[in-house]
């Protein structure tokens, strides 16, 4: 296998490509113009013609283009997408892609603002392997100094609701609180302030997607709620 597709070409997508590379060539679709020299930019028919093909679309995007490729993909292809929530994509993927189309799903746990720290994790699960690649791909990613979790999307995504789900969520609302760098600055202080610029450094359209896209989110948000009331309650006071 000397060449893969991507099918997406944002700000993950290019962080992909650049993953990639490393050890393939890799062809580009994106609904929008490409326009990179160092790019191999593609038509969605001839994106498909490779073994094996990355998905890199907006959450919200995902259903619509398994639907549109359920006419236009077959034989021995591998589809593996990378969305930040796995419940739905997968659900997605097994009931438009035709049944001869192997399905690895995972979720890159860092973004563009994060693959060059130390520690990179990649969730992955092997949904359909009838043509021997999940080995493969698990093994390239750990050569690129990736560790990677095996647990179902389902796992995933009751996991994730309280991790990544929280994250993005506190970040958002300190950003709409207001933060502000001063001279007395703790260190505490100082990482949420980094949470915030981390988090809000990624589109609202991402934020909306992890919250809307995993079934386990919104029992989260109704738990943080209660107990930030509980704790302000504790206090007393006016």
């Amino acid at each position: 296998m000397n060449r893969v597709s991507i099918i997406g070409f944002g700000r993950f997508g290019t962080m992909l490509h650049q993953l990639l590379v490393k050890g393939f060539e890799v062809d580009v679709f994106d609904i929008e113009p490409i326009n990179q020299s160092d790019i191999h930019s593609v038509s969605l028919e001839d994106v498909l013609k490779n073994d094996t093909i990355f998905i890199a679309v907006p959450i919200r995007d995902f259903a619509g283009l398994m639907q549109d490729l359920s006419s236009k993909i077959g034989g021995k292809k591998t589809l593996i997408d990378v969305c930040s929530v796995k419940v739905h994509p997968k659900q997605m993927m097994l009931e438009h892609l035709p049944s001869e189309i192997d399905i690895i799903a995972t979720h890159p746990l860092f973004g563009p603002d994060s693959f060059q720290e130390r520690g990179s994790v990649m969730m992955m699960e092997k949904v359909r392997d009838t043509y021997d690649r999940y080995e493969f791909w698990k093994a390239y990613f750990e050569s690129q100094n990736i560790t990677i979790e095996e647990i179902s999307a389902e796992e995933h995504d009751m996991m994730a609701a309280r991790s990544q789900g929280l994250t993005h969520l506190v970040g958002r609302v300190i950003d709409d609180f207001g933060t502000q760098q001063t001279n007395i600055d703790t260190v505490g202080y100082k990482a949420l302030h980094k949470l915030v610029n981390q988090t809000c450094n990624d589109s609202w359209e991402l934020f909306e997607d992890i919250q809307k896209y995993n079934p386990y989110t919104q029992k989260m948000i109704v738990g943080l709620n209660e107990s930030f009331k509980k704790i302000v309650d504790s206090l007393g006071g006016n």
